[in-house]
């Protein structure tokens, strides 16, 4: 990060039930300087908005009206249709009807394939230069390892993600877009190892890097400071979720156990910003650190309580962390005594 505040947004993901217009007057009121407008509901429609100029010009006078600016748009749902394998009823409840059709697998992926090269385009026409998302994952379901699984199914598992991913980054290439892949279980990189790997499969390419977002990270162990250090030229875009690990008492485990979501008996929990088991303030000085230029997004979600209660406090609280840098720098604060 520079010395400067750097713009707090919403994440729209969880609040596609309502009109986007009514999204942007409640995050204008909450004190967020723009959006991650999620391509759901009626926030964002790819198609119409990489069509018609006057839909796309729609979006951005609500902005305008309301004091925000777009930073970044997400298609994690239709991303995970690119790769997954089955394709299902799951997908037919979270993808567009044009992306569905008529349901045969391959055509599915093909489609959702062809909407994230849109949501590459779309992006350039708002000036963003980021789109967050998923990526789906042929080799998820064998992840318990058991019945063991083969090598060469979990290498063609990556060659098919290279496969279908590398025509997608070359449109993002073509338009000066970086695709930020949120590191999360189902996904092809869900965990570090599996990071370091999916970059191997497409030859590090720079079109390609990560949506730091620490709760599912926590959730599996894995430190999310290191991996800000580990991968800090691959920080495309920051996502702000905080994450409760209940005690260990014996009965949770991390799988959830099929509970439902929300549960209190699940191993883990989504909490209000700045309350939960993240080391917020050890994180947010390394992203500093490395230099990270992006928006700092607030993806407000606890199924514990109305979400209407804490997103206010989430945006304050992320917005308390950005303090600015000394003046010269890190070193400036030892050799100026």
């Amino acid at each position: 990060m520079s010395s400067s505040t750097h713009p707090v947004t919403l994440f729209t993901g969880q609040w596609a039930d309502l009109p986007f217009e009514e999204v942007a007057r409640l995050a204008s009121g909450w004190g967020y300087d723009g959006l991650e407008i999620a391509a759901s509901g009626d926030h964002l429609d790819l198609e119409r908005a990489d069509e018609d100029p006057a839909y796309l010009a729609s979006r951005l006078e609500i902005l305008d009206r309301f004091g925000l600016k777009v930073f970044a748009i997400s298609n994690h749902l239709t991303g995970q249709a690119v790769c997954d394998d089955p394709i299902d009823f799951r997908h037919k409840a979270i993808l567009r009807a044009s992306t569905w059709g008529d349901g045969e697998a391959e055509g599915v992926r093909r489609r959702a394939a062809e909407d994230m090269k849109r949501s590459a385009r779309v992006a350039r026409k708002l000036g963003v230069d980021v789109v967050v998302g998923f990526t789906g994952s042929k080799i998820w379901p064998y992840v318990a390892q058991f019945p063991p699984v083969p090598d060469y199914v979990i290498d063609e598992g990556y060659e098919d993600f290279a496969t279908r991913w590398n025509p997608i980054l070359d449109v993002f290439d073509a338009e000066g877009v970086k695709f930020a892949h949120e590191v999360h279980p189902s996904e092809i990189a869900y965990d570090y190892w599996s990071s370091v790997r999916t970059l191997e499969a497409i030859g590090h390419r720079a079109a390609f890097g990560f949506n730091w977002d620490p709760s599912h990270m926590m959730w599996q162990n894995i430190d999310p400071v290191g991996f800000i250090w580990d991968f800090k030229d691959r920080i495309y875009h920051v996502d702000c979720k905080d994450t409760r690990l209940h005690p260990a008492n014996g009965r949770a485990g991390v799988l959830g156990s099929h509970l439902p979501w929300g549960d209190p008996r699940r191993a883990w929990d989504f909490v209000s910003t700045g309350h939960g088991d993240v080391p917020w303030e050890d994180a947010f000085r390394a992203l500093k650190a490395i230099g990270y230029s992006g928006p700092i997004s607030v993806e407000w979600e606890d199924a514990g309580m109305d979400r209407l209660h804490g997103a206010k406090e989430a945006h304050d609280y992320v917005r308390s962390l950005l303090w600015k840098l000394p003046e010269h720098g890190f070193d400036h604060a030892f050799t100026s005594q």
